[in-house]
């Protein structure tokens, strides 16, 4: 995609942000644009860094070291938001800066031995299989104290808060009930742990709703970069 579309596209990305913050009477600051890079170009990265976005979400980790390389001179905030393999823990404590899909106690104790001294502990959200599909990664919200617990003990982690892909549904209501399942566990969690500030939700086809219920940080790659590589 050219560097004239990509800038034209998260513009309008932009604009939706801001629309539905004021809508729903939310500070303009108060939700971040994650732009989701998997499979995208170096290239395209930058360019969407000279349009002013300086957070990127990969999921596929050998392509995400190298665009890490690639762009090393550039101020980016690279966030690892895929499922993560016991055997790859070490690259991702050592070169990112936030975890959006942490689901499992084994991976977090990694993390936290891996992640090196020099740096400040890593960012982690807990992902929660919001509605339940066999197909998604993510904690119960049963099981979501107890994870979070061990894991806000740990260190070289910082437990930010709960991140969630919901089931594809149609019409802003229906996607904001799986939405509030999630701010409501947040805000039963927040009282025990201080740093608990992060709800990462909404992509391109559902932002709006997970901004009426308390998203801090959407992520989305299509309606920044087109259809996505493959």
């Amino acid at each position: 995609m050219t560097e004239t579309a990509i800038s034209k596209n998260i513009s309008k990305v932009l604009d939706r942000i801001r629309r539905t913050t004021q809508k729903w009477d939310r500070a303009d600051d108060s939700v971040t644009l994650l732009a989701v890079s998997k499979t995208r170009a170096a290239t395209e990265l930058q360019q969407a860094w000279e349009a002013g976005l300086d957070q990127f979400g990969e999921s596929y980790l050998n392509e995400a070291l190298e665009k890490v390389q690639a762009l090393s001179h550039l101020p980016l905030c690279w966030h690892f938001i895929g499922p993560i393999q016991s055997n790859k823990t070490r690259p991702i404590a050592e070169n990112f800066s936030w975890v959006h899909s942490l689901d499992r106690l084994k991976i977090a104790r990694r993390l936290n031995e891996q992640r090196p001294q020099r740096l400040s502990p890593l960012n982690v959200c807990i992902q929660v299989n919001i509605s339940g599909e066999d197909s998604k990664s993510g904690v119960t919200l049963a099981e979501l104290p107890a994870l979070a617990a061990e894991v806000a003990a740990l260190p070289q982690l910082k437990l930010r808060g709960l991140m969630a892909i919901p089931a594809a549904t149609e019409g802003l209501e229906q996607q904001r009930q799986a939405f509030a399942r999630l701010r409501h566990a947040l805000e039963q969690l927040s009282p025990l742990y201080p740093d608990l500030d992060t709800l990462s939700m909404g992509m391109s086809a559902d932002l709006e709703a997970a901004i009426a219920e308390g998203a801090t940080i959407v992520r989305v790659g299509t309606d920044i970069f087109g259809p996505r590589n493959r």
